[in-house]
């Protein structure tokens, strides 16, 4: 497992260079990662479609063939109990983004006005990012379901 994060952080590192250097040239770099964007989202729903739809595979009349079944059988449950965590720890995650981009912009200009309130702009923040823990608590009781 680690070693799959291990080989991705040149990808990930590339993708954030080729990132900084599109988004310099100005609105029109924007619109380009907003396409690639775009054409990733339509890529993964494509393969969350064909994954959702495909049967188990056909197995062999042997012994190894029905254990093979039932072992598809337990891995479908599975997968909706891990389907269900990733959907609990995106939308909350996406969720507390947005809420901690208003809550932060407004906790900015409050703050400019009248800097000693800054304690309570960012408890109003922090507030806001509860949102994503609380998805993710979900998501490990989900997982520990599975």
């Amino acid at each position: 497992m680690t070693a799959a994060w291990v080989a991705g952080l040149p990808l990930i590192a590339g993708a954030v260079m080729l990132a900084r250097l599109v988004t310099r040239r100005g609105r029109s770099g924007m619109y380009i990662l907003a396409g690639i964007g775009a054409l990733l989202m339509v890529g993964a729903v494509v393969l969350l479609i064909a994954a959702a739809t495909a049967g188990p595979a056909a197995a062999a009349g042997t012994a190894a063939g029905v254990k093979v079944a039932t072992d598809a059988a337990a891995t479908s449950g599975n997968s909706a109990a891990l389907l269900g965590a990733a959907i609990a720890v995106a939308g909350s995650t996406i969720g507390a983004g947005i809420a901690v981009a208003y809550a932060g912009a407004a906790a900015l200009a409050v703050m400019s006005e009248r800097p000693e309130l800054f304690g309570r702009a960012m408890v109003i923040v922090g507030l806001a990012e509860g949102i994503a823990i609380y998805g993710l608590i979900i998501g490990i009781i989900l997982i520990g379901k599975a």
